[in-house]
């Protein structure tokens, strides 16, 4: 298990909101190594790469991404994180960011020193 994969903990309550499960899904046949496939979008979507540069240790990078395109279109990404929140919010752990990036000056709108110095040089 690579440092961003899924844990086991992690990967019991994933797996009753995907349509993996004969319950969960439509027909056809029954999708092999669902996890690894998880754990492959989840790389993707951490490292920002293009889909042919998924790593072969999670499958086909084309079956990695027909299930991300299947599944987006059917919505299930969205109800996959309106429930985790739900979970999250129920038993009290909760995510705020309080990230602040600060801007230089100029770039919010302030006067620019620089260009202040200029204008009295002309």
């Amino acid at each position: 298990m690579s440092r961003g994969d899924l844990t086991e903990a992690e990967w019991r309550i994933l797996k009753g909101l995907l349509p993996i499960e004969p319950e969960n899904r439509g027909r056809g046949r029954r999708p092999e190594q669902n996890r690894s496939i998880i754990n492959g979008i989840l790389w993707r979507l951490r490292c920002g790469a293009p889909w042919r540069d998924v790593p072969p240790k999670y499958g086909s990078w084309n079956t990695i991404y027909r299930r991300f395109r299947r599944w987006s279109e059917a919505g299930v990404w969205e109800t996959v994180a309106v429930t985790l929140a739900e979970v999250m919010a129920d038993s009290g752990h909760y995510s705020i960011d309080s990230t602040t990036v600060r801007a230089h000056v100029s770039a919010a709108g302030g006067k620019d020193p620089m260009r202040r110095r200029a204008a009295e040089l002309r």
